[in-house]
C-alpha cells in the first residue's frame, strides 16, 4: 500500500482555469461563449470548464489550418523533424502532468497512464518525428523508351482528427504525428468526455515552436463540432477512432468533397486458448485482454474460447484472478481497474449484464457496482460469463466494459468459424505451443491484427487497423504515411 498520488501544482493550475480553443496559434473562447464541464469519472464531479466549440469554431480552425498549410508543407523535412522531436521532448518533460490529466479525465490507474500510455504516446511522436526524411517515391522501368518515371508523396492539405475517450492521449498522437510529419495541417476534435490531454498537448506544441495554425484544437460535442469537421468542404482528410455507428455517419458526411477517410472502429475480438498452451500465462493474458482500461478497449478480448479439456481450469483461474483485482480511484496506488467513463456508459454496460443473465448465461463473477466510497463514481466489478449462447447479445455486441463471455470448443475446425462469426474484425489472439496451428489460425482469422501467445501489444513501427465493420485504413507503421499523402506520378521525356 502506497500513498495516494498527489496532484502536481502544474495540474492544479491547469484545472483552475477555464479551457479555451486553440485556433491559429491563439487561445480563444467558443464563438457562442458556451462551455461544458469535463467530469472525473471516479467521483462524478467536475474537473474544469471547457469551451464548447461548434460549427463556426470548426470553420475558424479549418481556415487557420488552410492559411498555415503552404508554409508548413514547404518547410524542409529536417526542419519539421526538429520541431516534432522538440514536441516529443516536451511531452517527456511533462510526462507526469499528462499522466495525471489522463487519470483524472478518464479514470484509469495512474501507474498505467504514467508507465505505459504516456510512454507509448512519446514513442509514437518520436517515430513520426523521424518520418519527414523517410518519405520517398519510386522509379518505374516503363516500357516506353526515353522516359524517366517516378512518384512523389505530397501532403493532402487540411486534416481533421476525431479521437476517442478511452486512450485519448495515445490516439491523439497517432493522428497528430503522421499528419504533421507529412506536411499537413490539423484540426483535432477530442472526445468531449476527455479533452484535457489534447489541450495540454496543444500547449506543448506551441512551446515546441509548431507554427500558428498548423495544429488546432476545437473541443465540443460530436453532433455539432465533430459533424461540422467531417462535412467541412475545406477538410481534405478525416481520421476517426470510435464507434462503428459514428464511422458510418462520417463516411456519409465525407461524400460532399470526397475527402479521404480512415476509420478505426469497434471490435468483438476472440482470444483462443488451446489445451497445449502455457495455461497460467494464457489466463493472465486473458485477464488483461478484457479488463485493461476497465474493458474500454477497441481490441478487448471479450470473447474467450477455451479448449474443452481445460475450460473449467482456465475459467476457474481467470475468475480467481479477477476477484483479486482492486476496483478504485486511479490515483490510489494499488488500483487495478478504474471507473467506466460516464454514467451513460455504466448504464449501458449494466444493461448488457442484465441481458446476459436473462439470456441464460452463467454469471461466474462480478456484475455488481461496488459501494462505499466508490458509490459516487462509475465503477463496475470485473465480470465473467460462462455458458453463453453463441447468438446471445453479449456474445455479438461490443460492450466496451469489463464483461467477458467464455465458450468451450473442441478443436481447430470447431473454433475457427465461431471466432470469425462476427461483423467486426479488429483483433484476435491465439495461445498454443503448436507452431503450425498458430500460423494456420493467423492466416485464417478474420482480423487486422493477430497476437500469438501474447495479447494487446503495439509498436509504432507496426501497422494497426481492422476489417469489416472495424473500419479501414491503418494507423502506425510506415503505412500510416500513405493515409496522409497523395501519390503523384511524374513522366519525364528525356
Amino acid at each position: 500500500m502506497g500513498q495516494r498520488v498527489a496532484l502536481l501544482p502544474a495540474v492544479a493550475q491547469f484545472l483552475g482555469r477555464e479551457q479555451k480553443l486553440l485556433i491559429g496559434g491563439a487561445w480563444v473562447p467558443a464563438a457562442s461563449g458556451e462551455t461544458f464541464a469535463t467530469l472525473n469519472p471516479a467521483t462524478g464531479r467536475p474537473l474544469t470548464q471547457v469551451a464548447q466549440g461548434a460549427a463556426v469554431d470548426i470553420d475558424r480552425a479549418v481556415q487557420a489550418a488552410r492559411a498555415a498549410f503552404p508554409a508548413w508543407a514547404a518547410l524542409l523535412p529536417a526542419q519539421r523533424e526538429r520541431l516534432l522531436h522538440r514536441f516529443a521532448d516536451l511531452m517527456e518533460e511533462h510526462k507526469a502532468e499528462l499522466a495525471q490529466l489522463e487519470t483524472l479525465d478518464n479514470g484509469k490507474p495512474f501507474n498505467v497512464a504514467y508507465n505505459v500510455e504516456v510512454n507509448v504516446a512519446i514513442g509514437q511522436m518520436r517515430y513520426y518525428a523521424g518520418a519527414p526524411t523517410r518519405l520517398t517515391g519510386e522509379t518505374y522501368p516503363v516500357s516506353s523508351p526515353g522516359f524517366l518515371v517516378y512518384t512523389r508523396r505530397e501532403p493532402l492539405g487540411v486534416c481533421g482528427a476525431i479521437t476517442p475517450w478511452n486512450y485519448s492521449l495515445v490516439m491523439a498522437t497517432q493522428k497528430i504525428g503522421p499528419a504533421l510529419a507529412t506536411g499537413n495541417t490539423l484540426v483535432l476534435k477530442p472526445a468531449e468526455q476527455t479533452p484535457l490531454t489534447a489541450l495540454r498537448l496543444a500547449e506543448l506544441a506551441l512551446a515546441a515552436g509548431i507554427p500558428p495554425g498548423v495544429f488546432n484544437v476545437v473541443t465540443g460535442f460530436g453532433d455539432t463540432a465533430g459533424a461540422a469537421l467531417t462535412a467541412h468542404p475545406d477538410v481534405n482528410k478525416v481520421a476517426f477512432t470510435g464507434s462503428t455507428d459514428v464511422g458510418r455517419a462520417i463516411v456519409r458526411a465525407s461524400a460532399g468533397n470526397l475527402k479521404h477517410v480512415s476509420l478505426e472502429l469497434g471490435g468483438k475480438s476472440p482470444l483462443i486458448i488451446f489445451d497445449d498452451a502455457d495455461l497460467p500465462a494464457a489466463a493472465e493474458a486473458a485477464l488483461w485482454a478484457i479488463f485493461a482500461n476497465s474493458g474500454q478497449n477497441c481490441v478487448a478480448g471479450s470473447r474467450l474460447y477455451v479448449q474443452r479439456r481445460v475450460y473449467d481450469t482456465v475459467l476457474g483461474e481467470l475468475a480467481a484472478r479477477a476477484g483479486r483485482l482492486k476496483v478504485g480511484d486511479g490515483l490510489e496506488p494499488d488500483t487495478s481497474l478504474g471507473p467506466l467513463i460516464s454514467q451513460r456508459q455504466l448504464d449501458q454496460v449494466l444493461h448488457f449484464v442484465e441481458q446476459g443473465v436473462a439470456g441464460g448465461g452463467t454469471l461466474v463473477t462480478g456484475g455488481q457496482r461496488p459501494g462505499g466510497d466508490l458509490a459516487g463514481g462509475y465503477f463496475l466489478q470485473p465480470t465473467i460469463f460462462g455458458g453463453v449462447a453463441e447468438d446471445s447479445v453479449i456474445a455479438r455486441e461490443e460492450i466496451f466494459g469489463p464483461v467477458l463471455s467464455a465458450f468451450a470448443f473442441d478443436d481447430e475446425a470447431d473454433v475457427l468459424p465461431r471466432a470469425n462469426h462476427s461483423r467486426y474484425g479488429l483483433a484476435a489472439g491465439v495461445w498454443t505451443n503448436n507452431l503450425s496451428r498458430a500460423h494456420r489460425l493467423a492466416q485464417h482469422l478474420r482480423a487486422g491484427v493477430v497476437w500469438i501467445n501474447t495479447y494487446d501489444w503495439f509498436d509504432p513501427a507496426v501497422p494497426f487497423g481492422g476489417v469489416g465493420e472495424s473500419g479501414y485504413g491503418r494507423e502506425l507503421g510506415s503505412q500510416v504515411m500513405d493515409m496522409y499523402t497523395e501519390l503523384k506520378s511524374v513522366w519525364v521525356k528525356l
